[in-house]
């Protein structure tokens, strides 16, 4: 059931299922908390209460906040953290792995520990020899399609390079719930916004979080030339020793809606190590 949090510029949508140590589920930009559908039944069956959220101006999230940056995000993650009764583990996908970076950095007592999957936590720069690479010419056009014109269709045409490969088997049911959430009046302007925010603000506090830091990497995603260099930088800046690097074969951009499984396998070690107690084995 559809739950609220009322907070300054807006309302916050999430939905909570199961019993056991807390851990929140943030999408990433353009997607709503469905996109975490086959990953939440099997962390409730491994014993764990997991909150999936949409983020601001997304999903059955109210629109016109006044900005969409990573730090916004993070406070409102934070906020809903706390409202739950926290501490949780964090996960983060794409611009929501960022936010839950300086969730971590700036809440360390109510993060016990953040799962970063495909994120965009480090201020992006591009090289001529990541444009070698097609999948990311491919993703890099559609995105900015999407995000200079305001497109529909160009974020459809991005999600097509984002699931290379196996898809998930309510694919076309996927497609046509983004793209009716898209064409809703503001959501796409929502999309365009997440999109321009840079990432510095998140990779700035890369060096002050406190707890571990599981970041997962699909081999073939096309936001990147390099995907598991990108991790591994990302673990780089990170404090010694808290940071892990975990790759999926043939995973794009959305690992945990294209390899669910292969995601809850590498997760649910880290939560048993992590998230203040173990849940059912």
């Amino acid at each position: 059931m559809t739950a609220y949090l009322s907070l300054d510029g807006g309302r916050i949508a999430y939905e909570v299922t199961g019993d056991g140590p807390l851990v929140v589920l943030a999408p990433g930009m353009g997607e709503s908390r469905t996109a975490y559908r086959f990953v939440v039944p099997q962390l409730v069956a491994a014993g764990y209460r997991v909150a999936a959220t949409d983020l601001r101006g997304t999903g059955e999230s109210s629109i016109g906040w006044p900005s969409y940056s990573r730090t916004d995000i993070a406070g409102d993650l934070v906020a809903l953290i706390r409202h739950l009764g926290g501490p949780a583990v964090l996960v983060g996908h794409s611009i929501s792995g960022g936010a839950a970076t300086i969730a971590a950095a700036t809440a360390p007592e109510l993060i016990t520990a953040v799962v970063e999957l495909a994120p965009f936590t480090r201020k992006q720069s591009i090289s001529l020899g990541d444009l070698r690479v097609k999948r990311y010419r491919q993703g890099m056009s559609r995105l900015l399609g999407a995000g200079v014109f305001g497109s529909v269709r160009q974020w459809l045409r991005y999600l097509d390079v984002a699931f290379p490969g196996q898809r998930p088997a309510d694919w076309a049911e996927q497609l046509a719930r983004t793209e009716a959430r898209l064409r809703e009046p503001g959501r796409m302007k929502v999309l365009q916004k997440m999109g321009q925010s840079s990432p510095a603000d998140a990779g700035a506090q890369l060096g002050n979080v406190r707890c571990r830091v599981l970041t997962i990497e699909g081999t073939i995603d096309p936001d990147w030339a390099d995907p598991r260099a990108e991790g591994e930088a990302i673990v780089a800046a990170l404090p010694a020793g808290l940071g892990t690097v975990a790759m999926i074969d043939g995973a794009g951009h959305y690992p945990h809606t294209q390899f669910p499984d292969e995601v809850v396998a590498l997760m649910l070690p880290f939560l048993a190590e992590t998230a203040g107690a173990e849940g059912r084995p």
